[in-house]
């Protein structure tokens, strides 16, 4: 494939397609019925009064065919950090520097937005982004046990 990928700043008509691809990860982590996210929610949470995250987008002949969800977290010790919650770029894209240019434009929006570091979770399993993060000098922690509870 030739074809060349350009990165923006998500916009609200770009929610479908994003939530198309949260639905694609979904599957591929083999949660499928985990995704109970809306379009109306990603839109009050991306660009309602009370915004929660930010979204940028990776496009090719204006077809999305990545996202990457961040939002800001706070270190005790660090101090404002960025958190990407989502790196996907859709299977048949995978290869032509889409995700190189989400992740690289992540970290430029945390360090332009005061962010000490970025920070992300992957799973055990997936060499693939586990690869694709280690060329970048990533520390990835498996001393930490990530906790959650559903509200």
């Amino acid at each position: 494939m030739n074809k060349k990928a350009t990165t923006r700043k998500a916009i609200q008509s770009d929610i479908p397609a994003i939530l198309t691809l949260i639905k694609e990860l979904a599957i591929y982590e083999n949660a499928p019925d985990e995704v109970t996210n809306t379009p109306e929610m990603m839109l009050e949470d991306g660009f309602g009064l009370n915004k929660i995250y930010d979204a940028f987008v990776s496009e090719v002949d204006g077809k999305i065919i990545g996202v990457a969800i961040t939002y800001y977290r706070y270190s005790t010790w660090k101090g404002r950090c960025l958190y990407l919650e989502d790196l996907i770029v859709t299977e048949s894209y995978r290869g032509i520097g889409a995700g190189q240019q989400l992740f690289t434009y992540c970290m430029d929006f945390g360090k332009m937005n005061g962010c000490k570091r970025m920070v992300w979770q992957v799973l055990d399993w997936n060499k693939p982004a586990l690869d694709f993060y280690t060329k970048y000098g990533a520390h990835l922690d498996g001393e930490w046990i990530n906790g959650s509870v559903e509200l």
